[in-house]
C-alpha cells in the first residue's frame, strides 16, 4: 500500500526555465524596492530634506536677487540640478549598499544560489537603484515647486535624463559593491569621483561663466551632461550641445550596464 502510495508522488525536479527567469527577477526587483521602502525615513525623506534645505538656503539668501541666467531666474536654473544630485547619489548608494552589506552579513547566497543569470541580477539590481533614484527626483520636484517655476519644455529631455542618470549611477553603485570589501571603499568613491564630479558639473552655477580651459574639460563631466540635458528640459536652455549630452548618456548607461553584466558573470569578488 506505501509503494503504490510513493508510487503516486511526482520526483522533485529542477525547474527548468527557457529564456529570462522572470519570476526570479521580479522577486528580486521587489526585494530591492522593499528594501528601500522599508527604512524610508533614511533612503527617501532625508534626501528629499536635504534638497528642501539647499532650495530654502539659496531662495533665503538670495531673496529673488540672483543674476538671471539664460533668461530664466536663477532657482528655476538652480532646481533642476538639485533635483539630480538627489536621483544620482541615491541610484549609487541604493545598489552599493545592496551587496556591500550582502558581502558583511554573509548573504551574497540569497541571490546567488537561486537560479538567476547574471543578466537576470544585474537587471533587477540596476533597476530597484532607478526606481529609488526616479522617486527621490519625483518628490524632490513636487516639494521644489513652491520655490520655482519647474512647469516642463521638453518632457522627452526629462524623462531621458532621469531615466539615464538613474541607470548610469545605479550601475556605478553596482560596480562599486562588487569591488568593495568594506563601506569605506564605497566612501571613497562617493568622496573622491561622485562629490567632485556634481560639484564640477554646474549645479549651481552655468559653466559658460567658467574659464576656457576648465569650461572645456567640463563639457565632457557625464554628472554635467545630465544635469544640462535635465535642466534643459524645463526651462529649454542648455550650456551645451543637446544631442551631444543624449547621445552620451543613452551610451554610458549601455556600456556600464554591460560592465556590471560581464563583472558579475565573472563572479569576481562575489563568488570568491
Amino acid at each position: 500500500m506505501a509503494d503504490s502510495a510513493a508510487s503516486l508522488i511526482a520526483p522533485l525536479r529542477a525547474r527548468r526555465y527557457s529564456g529570462m527567469n522572470w519570476v526570479g527577477l521580479r522577486t528580486l526587483f521587489e526585494r530591492e524596492i522593499r528594501r528601500f521602502l522599508k527604512v524610508s525615513a533614511q533612503t527617501l525623506i532625508a534626501p528629499l530634506i536635504t534638497t528642501i534645505l539647499y532650495i530654502s538656503v539659496f531662495a533665503l539668501a538670495l531673496g529673488g536677487r540672483g543674476a538671471p541666467i539664460g533668461g530664466v531666474a536663477y532657482i528655476d536654473f538652480l532646481a533642476p540640478g538639485l533635483i539630480m544630485m538627489g536621483v544620482i547619489n541615491n541610484a549609487f548608494q541604493n545598489a552599493s549598499s545592496s551587496l556591500i552589506i550582502a558581502k558583511i552579513q554573509g548573504n551574497s547566497v540569497d541571490f546567488l544560489m537561486p537560479p538567476l543569470s547574471a543578466l537576470e541580477l544585474t537587471i533587477a539590481f540596476i533597476g530597484g537603484a532607478a526606481a529609488r533614484g526616479i522617486i527621490v527626483g519625483l518628490a524632490s520636484l513636487v516639494a521644489i515647486a513652491p520655490f520655482a517655476d519647474l512647469a516642463p519644455d521638453h518632457w522627452w529631455a526629462v524623462l531621458l535624463f532621469i531615466a539615464a542618470a538613474s541607470v548610469i549611477f545605479g550601475a556605478i553603485g553596482l560596480l562599486g559593491g562588487v569591488w568593495a570589501d568594506k563601506f569605506d571603499h564605497l566612501a571613497a568613491v562617493t568622496n573622491f569621483i561622485i562629490t567632485p564630479l556634481t560639484f564640477l558639473s554646474g549645479t549651481f552655477y552655468s559653466i559658460n561663466g567658467l574659464p576656457e580651459p576648465i569650461r572645456d574639460v567640463a563639457h565632457y563631466n557625464p554628472v554635467f551632461l545630465l544635469i544640462d540635458g535635465f535642466r534643459y528640459g524645463f526651462i529649454g536652455h542648455a550650456d551645451g550641445p543637446i544631442v551631444w549630452a543624449a547621445a552620451v548618456s543613452v551610451a554610458l548607461a549601455a556600456i556600464l550596464s554591460t560592465a556590471c553584466w560581464a563583472l558579475i558573470k565573472s563572479g569576481w569578488r562575489l563568488k570568491a
